[in-house]
């Protein structure tokens, strides 16, 4: 079945009756002056629909027990077509989307008042509510108007994220297909960026070469802005300068990931460009890869998210007190928060169509149980750059993240983003096996 058909009968079947869903796919932006950013369908509308055009809007309706799904979208126009590119167009819709019916986007004020009659809850995400409002107030005062006529207006308003994120949080079968590609095109992204690394002069060269090895095996874009972080640069989160030179003997922090069909892959792989880490470098990053290792060696169904954090936090700030970068009692440390000077992100996040996820973390103000079908990153760091004047200069501007995307399966959990090195002892075998392709 086609997926998002799927995904339209599972949320049909969480509807209640009399009901109406209203999803938009965006519309596009002008980037400067009468250039467009590149655009991609938003996230909810393109799980729902597969369709990727701006401007297209998807109306899911439960009246009186009867599931219609109609979707509005830009009409054919060649003179448009010959300058901006093909339209699926209203004719083909229905069968090309697998929706019972299709209007023209520019019949919208026309057609979806009366398509609507009969809805007692309209559904729409508040995450986007200012947008919405401008369609749904003079929706309904023309419904309101036809009163006379029998014709009854929505009565309540409903967060669309609520039921939508949550099912989009448990990932089915196509889904988990779909992002193991995404992810083994962004383990090949990464291999691609080691085998450059040694030879290249800047921090760019290596951004080019993983993204053309993520568009060589598949992607159709990047997941987000590719982080390559030289040195210093890597002790700066979400460095996306990419512009400096490689810096002789520091470490190189890649943070990238590849989209396929919709779905993000999100990888953070560190490592020596000079395929030796220094004793400094090895014992931290030694130490993130422990974090890590124990935390994806928890994950399985039933365990709270919020302890995966908590382990974390109580490896970092042990191996921390061992290599003297911090000092006291451990207890005391991890209560008093001392790692935030070196570690200061959480350990992961949720991953699929949005490379931070969708999907509550807590529910009634407790950390959520993971279940089948999640998937999160594992992304423990440290770093330690010179404004650290309390800790030795030998440790300064070393930047470690460490993340694999791992998905929860019945028996425990499955790494999708298996296939690099990963221990000082695998990189450094890894380049001497490579420096002389």
């Amino acid at each position: 079945m086609h997926a998002p058909v799927l995904n339209r009968q599972t949320l049909f079947s969480r509807l209640k009756d009399n009901s109406a869903v209203l999803v938009k796919s965006g519309e596009e932006l002008i980037r400067n002056r009468d250039v467009e950013f590149p655009f991609r369908a938003h996230s909810d509308f393109f799980y729902l629909t597969g369709f990727s055009e701006p401007d297209a809007l998807l109306l899911m309706s439960k009246i009186d027990g009867e599931e219609r799904t109609t979707i509005f979208l830009r009409p054919k126009n060649l003179e448009q077509e010959i300058w901006q590119g093909r339209r699926l167009g209203v004719e083909s819709a229905p069968a090309t989307l697998q929706v019972d019916q299709a209007y023209s986007i520019e019949e919208l004020d026309e057609w979806l008042p009366e398509l609507l009659i009969g809805s007692e809850q309209l559904l729409v995400s508040f995450s986007d509510f200012s947008e919405w409002a401008e369609i749904i107030a003079p929706l309904i005062e023309q419904l309101k108007k036809q009163v006379r006529k029998g014709v009854d207006s929505p009565t309540t308003l409903f967060d669309l994220d609520v039921l939508l994120h949550e099912q989009r949080l448990i990932k089915n079968h196509r889904e988990i297909e779909l992002m193991r590609k995404a992810a083994q095109i962004s383990v090949q992204g990464h291999l691609a960026a080691m085998a450059v690394a040694a030879s290249a002069n800047s921090e760019r060269t290596v951004q080019i070469a993983l993204e053309n090895a993520f568009y060589q095996h598949g992607a159709q874009r990047v997941a987000f802005n590719s982080i390559c972080a030289s040195g210093e640069n890597a002790c700066i989160l979400h460095y996306t300068e990419n512009n400096a030179p490689l810096q002789s003997n520091a470490l190189l922090l890649v943070d990238a990931g590849a989209e396929y069909h919709g779905y993000a892959g999100d990888i953070t792989h560190t490592f020596p460009p000079s395929g030796k880490f220094s004793t400094e470098q090895a014992a931290l990053y030694s130490l993130v890869l422990k974090a890590q290792q124990a935390v994806i060696q928890m994950i399985k169904p039933g365990v709270l998210y919020g302890d995966l954090h908590q382990t974390t936090l109580r490896i970092l700030t042990a191996g921390l007190l061992d290599l003297g970068l911090l000092k006291g009692d451990l207890t005391t440390l991890v209560a008093d928060k001392a790692y935030t000077e070196f570690f200061m992100h959480g350990t992961g996040h949720w991953l699929g169509m949005d490379v931070h996820d969708v999907g509550k973390y807590k529910i009634d103000g407790e950390w959520r149980p993971l279940e089948v079908g999640m998937v999160l990153t594992v992304e423990p760091g440290l770093y330690v750059s010179d404004r650290h004047q309390n800790v030795s200069a030998k440790w300064h501007n070393i930047g470690i993240r460490i993340e694999d995307d791992v998905l929860v399966t019945e028996k425990g959990c499955e790494v999708l983003t298996a296939g690099l090195p990963r221990t000082v002892a695998e990189i450094e075998q890894w380049f001497v096996e490579h420096s002389h392709k």
